[in-house]
């Protein structure tokens, strides 16, 4: 059996250490799914009988990699929602149209003067969309101010966001994902709280108490008096269970922990969505800026407002390039990122950080290259709407037109490799299909969502004859589903189908 835990909308698949992996047996009628005829392919065939796909679409594409022939679909043009598969769609486009040496940049602002170290007026914190914003570039930021003989600001701290819109949601974002870093807000100024990049996040840290019965100790990475935290934990004998959760509570920064934990128990780090990531960013650049010994006047406001013309800038960062970040993008699925990405794309080609321009940029892109949109509809850029709606057949097309390209190379290094239980090499792929024939040779994207399982990919043959595939299966009730989609790619790389 499997243990399955949250990461972005994926389910992350650990391997129990007391049980193996089991297939159910097939009790499903062949009449209860479309079957191919190629006899090549009756392995796969059998697989798609699983009892476990009764009464849900299983769609299925797989091309030959060289020249794209179409070797096998099942439902190949059927629409189905893809989940964190989109992030192909989405990764694909922000290459293509942003460039692999994209940045993002972080400045600072002031309409003020500098006298005798004095800075007489307002700071402007202004964001770019940059959603590697970390502390260390804080600290880069504020000895930037510093060095410009700033110790004393006799004004305001302001975060200007506008580069991008204010909505901070997408169109399809449940409701109960807000509290979440899978659903995180949107902002063109935003903090990353360590080098996963969930930009708009805290990590809320428990510790065990000291003895049973004792609350647990509770710290924020980063430390900010931004977040509140509501402790209603509970220490347990060392043998108890942990179980712990921590949920922001709608429209305010206060986040609930809850739960136990027991005596001398390690750690355990939740990452828990904020409310207004401008002002929490603006906040911590505001604890920034005093820790590096420059003073701030008694009365002053940490407030969201546009920068003026009339100033000038006083120092300024850049993010990593788009090729670095599509490691964790894509390797961790990182949903955050895909929205930021469209939004750039928006922002950057078609002169709107908006939702609805970037997917345009993004529906006119992928048409140039040579894909069929009018068969598609996308509402993010994550996966995350159960609205978007893909083809197999598409996702296949697109993995082949990829392979022409010059940020290929790129494309190709952020997708998580089965087996590989490094976290940025097999990213969410780590523990799947280990110790098979597929293990290192399948580089492929996954997406889950409530009733949808998905992987679609590259699969390195040792005779050189090397595949793509798209496996997308919708309305299923197991969660295990993912394991039928395992069954079938371990013989794509094996020699059951060539």
């Amino acid at each position: 059996m499997y243990v399955w835990k949250s990461r972005g909308d994926e389910l992350e698949i650990e391997p129990s250490p007391s049980k193996e992996a089991v297939f159910l047996e097939s009790t499903a009628s062949v009449e209860q799914i479309a079957l191919h005829d190629d006899e090549q392919f009756d392995g796969i065939n059998k697989v798609l009988q699983d009892s476990r796909l009764q009464g849900a679409t299983t769609t299925i594409s797989i091309r030959r990699a060289s020249d794209g022939e179409l070797l096998y679909e099942n439902n190949g043009d059927v629409r189905v929602r893809p989940a964190s598969v989109m992030k192909l769609f989405t990764a694909a486009t922000a290459l293509e149209r942003l460039g692999s040496d994209h940045v993002f940049k972080t400045a600072v602002y002031t309409d003020g003067k500098i006298e005798d170290g004095i800075l007489h007026g307002d700071i402007y914190l202004v964001g770019q969309g940059d959603p590697t914003l970390t502390q260390e570039d804080l600290n880069t930021l504020a000895q930037m101010v510093k060095e410009k003989g700033v110790h004393t600001i006799n004004g305001n701290i302001y975060g200007d966001d506008t580069w991008y819109d204010n909505v901070r949601l997408s169109q399809d974002l449940n409701w109960s994902d807000e509290p979440y870093y899978t659903g995180a807000q949107i902002s063109a100024l935003t903090f990353s709280p360590n080098e996963d990049y969930d930009a708009g996040t805290v990590i809320v840290e428990v510790y065990p108490g000291a003895k049973a019965g004792e609350q647990a100790s509770i710290g924020l990475v980063p430390k900010n008096d931004y977040v509140h935290i509501m402790n209603e934990t509970k220490t347990v004998q060392k043998k108890g269970d942990k179980s712990l959760t921590a949920e922001r509570i709608h429209g305010t920064n206060t986040i609930v922990v809850k739960g136990t934990i027991p005596v001398g128990g390690q750690k355990t780090r939740i990452w828990a969505s904020v409310w207004e990531p401008t002002i929490y960013t603006v906040h911590l650049f505001k604890n920034t800026l005093e820790k590096q010994g420059i003073q701030l006047p008694t009365v002053y406001k940490v407030e969201r407002k546009t920068r003026p013309k009339e100033t000038f800038q006083l120092a300024e960062n850049s993010s990593i390039p788009l090729e670095e970040l599509l490691v964790p993008f894509m390797k961790l699925s990182n949903n955050g990122h895909g929205e930021v990405l469209v939004k750039e794309m928006g922002k950057v080609i078609g002169e709107e950080g908006s939702w609805d321009k970037g997917l345009v940029v993004m529906n006119d892109t992928l048409n140039e290259i040579g894909l069929e949109t009018n068969t598609m509809l996308f509402r993010d850029g994550s996966g995350m709407s159960h609205k978007t709606l893909v083809t197999t057949n598409e996702v296949t097309r697109l993995l082949y037109v990829a392979q022409e390209k010059s940020w290929y190379p790129t494309f190709l290094e952020s997708l998580p490799i089965a087996g590989y239980d490094e976290r940025f090499q097999g990213g969410t792929l780590r523990y799947r299909m280990s110790n098979t024939v597929a293990t290192g040779k399948v580089r492929a994207k996954t997406g889950t969502l409530n009733g949808v399982t998905s992987l679609a990919g590259y699969v390195e043959k040792s005779d050189g004859d090397d595949l793509i595939f798209s496996i997308i299966i919708n309305n299923h009730l197991d969660d295990s589903t993912y394991d039928v989609i395992d069954q079938i790619v371990v013989m794509l790389a094996g020699d059951e189908v060539n």
